[in-house]
């Protein structure tokens, strides 16, 4: 019913940026907050940073001031903008999203994830 499609994965050398891209389809009613994911090698899934749908966002203490997380509410659509980019940021980066559908039988939603779009940074 809901679909998390991400985009923009890719390799870059330390210091480049990219811009995670990834938007939501389907039954949808409202998204109360989206986010992003990653899971390095070796290491559990970390929460990179999120948005609310007022617009209130949350950043891990490793990405603040170089990561921004933006939406367009409009598109459904989160995005990932990451720079001065490090080789410790290789991972696998999720897209999360607490969704409500349609047609709401609450307002507490559902999580859904992307399938992951993977970003190497070589040094």
């Amino acid at each position: 019913q809901v679909q998390l499609v991400e985009s923009g994965g890719g390799l870059v050398q330390a210091g480049g940026s990219l811009r995670l891209s990834c938007a939501a389809s389907g039954s949808i009613f409202t998204i109360n907050d989206m986010g992003w994911y990653r899971r390095a090698p070796g290491k559990q899934r970390e929460l990179v940073a999120s948005i609310i749908s007022g617009g209130s966002t949350n950043y891990a203490d490793s990405v603040k001031g170089r990561f921004t997380i933006s939406s367009d509410n409009a598109k459904n659509t989160v995005y990932l903008q990451m720079n001065s980019l490090k080789p410790e940021d290789t991972a696998v980066y999720y897209c999360n999203a607490r969704i409500i559908t349609t047609p709401p039988v609450n307002l507490v939603g559902m999580d859904y994830w992307g399938k992951g779009t993977l970003v190497t940074v070589s040094s």
